[in-house]
C-alpha cells in the first residue's frame, strides 16, 4: 500500500473516525484506524463494536486533487499515534507500507515509522445488502435529532429507555425520547417502504450530529434486525440497535386541559433561565409558574439559604382558567424551550399535578411533555 494524501483532508478524516475509536478497549484491534487503499478512494474505519464510523476520501474533491494512490492495501494503525502523528505534520503526506507491517509517514524531511496491526483481525463491517432504506435531507434529521435526544434517560434501569425511537408508519416518522418525567415526539412526513419501530442509542446520535452537522443533501438510512447504519456521500455511521420495547407514546399524551397559554418563546426562556439560578438549590431544580388573572404569567423560584427570584411576564393568549399554578424541574423547561425554533410557544396545564405539554404556537409536529414536581 503507497498513497500521498493532503494533509488537512486526512486529519479530517482520522479526526472523524477517531469518535469511534475506544483507547482503553479490551480488544487491542479496536483501538487502531483500518485504512484501506483503493483504486480510486482512500476508506478509514473506526469501530468499539457498538458503533462503526467510516470516511472515504475520493481522489479529488471540488476538482482539487487530494489523493494519490500507487499502490492498493489495507493496514490498521494505532488511532492515538496516527492522529498525533498526522497533526504535527507540515504538509502532503507520504505513506507506504512495509513488509514488515509497519508503515513509513513522509512529510518534508520528516520520516516516521509506525508499526501497523494485523488487519484481518479488524472485524468487518455489517451487511446492510438488502436492508429496508428510506431517505431525508440531513438538515431535517439533524433537527429531529436535536428535539428529541436530550429527553433520553441518563439511568441504565431501562436501557431502552437511553435510546429514542424510531418508528415508521404509513409514510410518517415519529422519533420518541423519554425518561418517564419528560418526553420529546417529533413527527415528520416521509416517503418510505419500511415500517417498523427501532431504538437508536443516543450515543450513535449524538455523534452522528457532530459527523453531519457540515453535510449538505440527503442522508441515506438503512435498517437490518440488529443495525441501522446512516450514510452520506462520503460518511457512514453503523450502530447497534438496543433490544426491546418502547413505551407508547401516542398513549403518554393527555387529551384533556383546564388552561393553555401562548407566551414568546424567547423570552419565556430568559424568565426559566433567570429562575433556575435559585431552583439549582432544590432536589429537582423547581421553578414556580402561577397564573395571575387573564394576562400575566409569574415564574419564581427560591432557596433558604440564598435568596428569591421573581417576575412576570405577558400572557399573549389563555384559554380556560386562570389562577393554576405549578411546580417543574427548571432544567427539563430549559431543554424543552432550547428545541423551539418557532417565536410563540403554547404550554397546556391538566391541572397543578398533570403533565404539561409545551409545543411550538401553531405546530402540532413537535411535542414535548414535562411532569410535574412536588414541592413538599
Amino acid at each position: 500500500m503507497e498513497f500521498i494524501i493532503n494533509k488537512e483532508c486526512f486529519n479530517k478524516a482520522i479526526s472523524d473516525v477517531s469518535h469511534a475509536v475506544s483507547i482503553k478497549t479490551p480488544v487491542p484491534i479496536l483501538s487502531g484506524i483500518k485504512i484501506v487503499a483503493n483504486s480510486d478512494c482512500l476508506s478509514l474505519l473506526g469501530s468499539n463494536s457498538d458503533i462503526v464510523i467510516e470516511k472515504t476520501i475520493p481522489l479529488t474533491i471540488d476538482g482539487v486533487k487530494e489523493l494519490e494512490v500507487y499502490k492498493k492495501g489495507t493496514v490498521v494503525l494505532s488511532a492515538k499515534y496516527l492522529s498525533e502523528i498526522v497533526k504535527k505534520l507540515p504538509e502532503v503526506i507520504h505513506l507506504k507500507l512495509n513488509e514488515n507491517q509497519s508503515v513509513t509517514i513522509k512529510s518534508n524531511e520528516i520520516v516516521t515509522n509506525l508499526n501497523g496491526l494485523q488487519s484481518g483481525e479488524y472485524p468487518n463491517l455489517p451487511q446492510i445488502d438488502g436492508a429496508g432504506y428510506f431517505n431525508i435531507p440531513s438538515v431535517e434529521l439533524l433537527e429531529i435529532i436535536k428535539q428529541t435526544v436530550f429527553a433520553v434517560s441518563k439511568s441504565e434501569a431501562r436501557p431502552a429507555l437511553t435510546g429514542v425511537n424510531l418508528s415508521i408508519r404509513e409514510n410518517r416518522l415519529s422519533c420518541v425520547a423519554t425518561n418517564s418525567h419528560r418526553l420529546a415526539l417529533r413527527e415528520l412526513p416521509l416517503e418510505s417502504m419500511v415500517n417498523g419501530s427501532f431504538i437508536v442509542p443516543s450515543k450513535s446520535l449524538n455523534q452522528l450530529t457532530k459527523l453531519i452537522n457540515d453535510e449538505s443533501g440527503i442522508i441515506h438510512i438503512f435498517i437490518t434486525k440488529s443495525y441501522i447504519v446512516f450514510k452520506s456521500n462520503n460518511i457512514s455511521l453503523f450502530s447497534r440497535l438496543i433490544e426491546g420495547n418502547y413505551p407508547n407514546a401516542s398513549g403518554l399524551l393527555p387529551k384533556d386541559f383546564k388552561t393553555i397559554i401562548t407566551l414568546d418563546t424567547k423570552t419565556l426562556l430568559r424568565g426559566i433561565d433567570r429562575a433556575c439560578l435559585f431552583a439549582s438549590e432544590w432536589r429537582n431544580n423547581n421553578v414556580h409558574l402561577e397564573i395571575l388573572d387573564n394576562s400575566e404569567l409569574r415564574i419564581s423560584s427560591n432557596s433558604s439559604e440564598l435568596g428569591k427570584i421573581e417576575e412576570t411576564q405577558s400572557i399573549k393568549a389563555i384559554r380556560g382558567e386562570a389562577g393554576l399554578s405549578i411546580s417543574l424541574d427548571g432544567s427539563f423547561l430549559l431543554d424543552a424551550l432550547k428545541a423551539i425554533k418557532e417565536k410563540d410557544v403554547k404550554l397546556s396545564f391538566g391541572g397543578p399535578m398533570r403533565p404539561v405539554l409545551i409545543e411550538p404556537s401553531g405546530n402540532s409536529s413537535y411535542r414535548q411533555l414535562i411532569s410535574p414536581v412536588r414541592t413538599y
